[in-house]
């Protein structure tokens, strides 16, 4: 049985997800095992559910393919951030967890975030400052990532990093308060009746 959620609550579990994804800066911070496989475990999840919630909302016919690049990109990020929540209740295997989420995840997490907002620019759900942002603070994010890979590892690259940070902060809360904008969702609603339409 398929469970029906309005559009407002679809935009604030994805505010929600967006918030929970960043729960696995716990065990960095607090080194606490229990606290941590509690916490990838969940950030994992709501990285998986976040293109799941917005799969209808992304799924008109110019973003069929990008949509599913972007639910395949979240759920490999997803798994790779459960993977290092099993990994922490093993001390041995605990220098994988660094590997999975310094030289794999960050890949997908980049891949994700420029679906993601890609996605978001076309359907025009959000304001467009916002989706321009979270495009410009992911590229910002790659080019910090392939200098880090060549290692030069400067200090003051790490303030290229607040962008996206700041960005998906603020559209979290902004799904949560605001929500989509009703206007594109009832474009988006007719496009997909009539393409349904005989």
């Amino acid at each position: 049985m398929m469970i029906r959620i309005s559009d407002k609550q679809r935009a604030s579990l994805v505010g929600v997800f967006i918030l929970a994804a960043y729960s696995m800066l716990t065990y960095s911070i607090t080194k606490n095992i229990a606290l941590g496989f509690i916490t990838d475990i969940v950030s994992g999840l709501a990285v998986i559910g976040i293109p799941i919630l917005m799969f209808p909302i992304f799924n008109i016919s110019d973003n069929k393919r990008m949509n599913y690049a972007y639910l395949a990109s979240r759920f490999i990020e997803g798994l790779l951030m459960i993977i290092g929540g099993i990994i922490i209740i093993f001390p041995s295997l605990e220098g994988y967890r660094e590997i999975i989420y310094k030289d794999i995840h960050i890949y997908f997490f980049i891949s994700g975030a420029l679906f993601f907002y890609i996605l978001f620019y076309r359907t025009q759900v959000i304001p467009r400052f916002v989706s321009v942002w979270g495009i410009l603070a992911t590229l910002m994010l790659f080019i910090v990532t392939i200098i880090n890979l060549f290692g030069f590892d400067l200090p003051i690259l790490q303030v290229l990093l607040l962008p996206i940070i700041l960005n998906e902060l603020f559209l979290a809360v902004w799904l949560i308060t605001k929500g989509f904008n009703f206007d594109s969702i009832k474009k988006i609603n007719e496009r997909t009746t009539q393409a349904h339409t005989p």
